[in-house]
């Protein structure tokens, strides 16, 4: 077997979101300078290159994703100059860096859009989306279509001085580019990647990659839901009509100037679509995230519609995301937790007795699956949903507040409502995207160490028991495992990283067994083991071959051969 080496193939990927990660100055909200602070740690982990979610100046309506200027800082975050310190210690310490490039839209406050916004005939007024009202037969006024906002509510937003309506898939202040203007595309290659790449950064993780190019006609969606006014749009808005020809425009104007990873955001694809994406030969992107596993059990356009899962549809969906490039000229990712999911040990572990443990064991499946791999803030220590005794008050996304309200007014008078109300937060509190921002807990001081002022969202209750300064002194935490795994990973890469993914147990709904090898019949193989269940199961192996254990989350005196213990996992190498 003839294995294609790349040094973003082989990386384990740290995603900082920065508001939340570490504060230097006092202010509540986390900066580049606390991250500069902490490079060292990351890079004892065990970490290759760090994932920067959004830095760039913004009013924030959407924590960063709502860009006012592409070349400069978020203030709160810091400066220009603290952003080269950034780029410049990750590569003294022999990491890289990529940001996050988010071009299917900008904030309403850029100055592209405050010119677009000026009147009917400016030069920029075709860098955005927008279309004229439609009336009815009483001559009320409605957006041109029935298309939905992904955070509720109608995608379309009126401008009074123009009377147009511009397009915006996310938050009101949150204005969809226009990419079928040549123009506008060339301005997005110099100010948001050559700006950054000619800076030293080594890539991007690419926001909402399949939006750009949307269905010309701007027709109504399909009727999805019955009960809503609006609908998901997603067969109008993504993967449309010239988004390959846009990105390979990209990848010829800029990716292939530099030596960079490129790793896209994208939806639900059957396979054929979304290799069109990160097929080698295709000159697109490097990678692509696959969310089979970390939407299991919601549905694809309202997550906060969760219908459960058991360990059948989890295997399912890790086989789908293992074997995606597998016989292709892609590549693959693996991630189990990033910026807009829940905490997997809440999500997929068990958070009462066996925190620590399932934390484990969902470390020991992430490392051993093929592709690239992905690790968010707090995960290597094992950070949790936030408790479900918190009301929404405490939530601060606006993907989740829009959400809770617009359900409020729909039912709001109902005399069940309360019934109602209490089952949306039980999905709020398993599924929403602020479990994943609130500060990182890095000691059992006030505030967990986060800051020394006033947190701009609360710190989980439990960071007395879950903080990384515990965690560092003790020889058995999750963080130490961590550490231990990365190094597994590449020591045994070859079968980690590159090899082939078989599970032996389908029908199994308490263990999850599967063989991790490489096409050369003399090469040893992975045999891994982990019980999803709070129950003893007994150990029969499934391969007939002497076999070593090379990691296992039990202690040494408490290893039975024969049991597999509650949330137990076990990694072998069968010669």
């Amino acid at each position: 077997m003839t294995i294609d080496y790349a040094w973003w193939k082989d990386a384990s990927i740290y995603q900082i979101w920065p508001a939340s990660y570490k504060d230097s100055n006092g202010d509540g909200i986390g900066d580049i300078p606390g991250i500069i602070s902490e490079l060292d740690y990351i890079k004892n982990l065990g970490i290759d290159i760090i994932w920067l979610s959004p830095m760039y100046k913004s009013p924030m309506e959407d924590m960063g994703y709502d860009i006012s200027d592409y070349e400069d800082i978020n203030p709160d975050f810091g400066t220009l100059q603290d952003m080269q310190r950034l780029i410049d210690g990750c590569h003294e310490r022999g990491m890289k860096i990529i940001c996050d490039l988010v071009i299917n839209h900008t904030s309403a406050e850029h100055a592209w859009f405050k010119e677009s916004k000026s009147s009917l005939d400016n030069s920029k007024r075709d860098w955005y989306i927008w279309k004229k009202p439609k009336y009815d037969a009483d001559g009320n006024r409605h957006p041109p279509n029935n298309w939905q906002s992904y955070f509720s509510g109608s995608a379309w937003e009126f401008d009074e001085a123009t009377d147009e309506y511009y397009l915006r898939l996310f938050a009101k202040g949150q204005p969809d580019l226009n990419w079928e203007n040549e123009e506008c595309r060339k301005a997005i290659y110099d100010s948001a990647l050559r700006f950054w790449l000619d800076r030293g950064v080594d890539g991007f993780r690419i926001d909402v990659a399949g939006f750009y190019s949307k269905d010309q006609s701007f027709a109504d969606a399909p009727i999805t839901y019955v009960e809503q006014l609006h609908q998901p749009s997603k067969e109008l808005t993504s993967n449309g009509p010239r988004i390959h020809e846009f990105h390979q425009e990209m990848n010829r104007e800029v990716w292939s100037k530099y030596d960079i990873m490129t790793v896209g955001e994208m939806c639900h694809w059957t396979n054929e679509e979304a290799l069109k994406y990160v097929g080698a030969s295709r000159k697109e992107m490097n990678m692509m995230f696959i969310f089979d596993v970390v939407e299991l059990g919601t549905e694809n356009s309202d997550r906060f519609r969760y219908h459960g899962w058991n360990l059948l549809d989890f295997k399912n969906s890790v086989q789908d995301q293992s074997n995606f490039a597998e016989d292709t000229d892609a590549w693959s990712t693996v991630f189990i937790e990033n910026h807009d999911q829940p905490r997997s040990v809440s999500r997929f572990g068990d958070t009462h007795k066996y925190r620590e443990k399932s934390g484990k064991l969902l470390a020991m499946l992430q490392t051993t699956l093929s592709g690239t791999l992905f690790i968010y803030q707090g995960q290597e220590i094992g950070m949790t949903n936030l408790p479900r005794s918190w009301s929404i008050e405490e939530y601060k996304d606006v993907y989740t507040t829009n959400y809770y309200q617009e359900f409020k007014s729909k039912y709001g008078n109902d005399p069940d409502y309360e019934e109602k109300e209490a089952k949306l937060m039980d999905v709020i509190n398993l599924v929403a995207r602020d479990h994943a921002r609130s500060p990182v807990q890095w000691n059992a001081s006030a505030n967990a160490g986060f800051t020394s002022g006033e947190p701009w969202t609360r710190v989980n209750d439990n960071y007395p028991e879950v903080n990384v300064k515990l965690q560092q002194h003790n020889p058995n935490s999750l963080l130490k495992f961590y550490q231990r795994l990365l190094k597994t990973r590449k020591e045994y890469k070859d079968l980690f990283i590159y090899g082939t993914f078989r599970v032996l147990d389908y029908d199994n709904m308490k263990t999850f067994t599967y063989i991790k090898e490489i096409t050369d019949a003399t090469s040893p193989k992975a045999y891994v083991v982990l019980n999803f269940s709070n129950e003893l199961v007994p150990f029969k192996p499934l391969v007939r071959s002497d076999f070593e254990l090379i990691v296992s989350n039990v202690v040494s005196t408490e290893f039975d051969e024969s049991i597999l213990t509650p949330w137990e996992g076990r990694v072998y190498i069968v010669e």
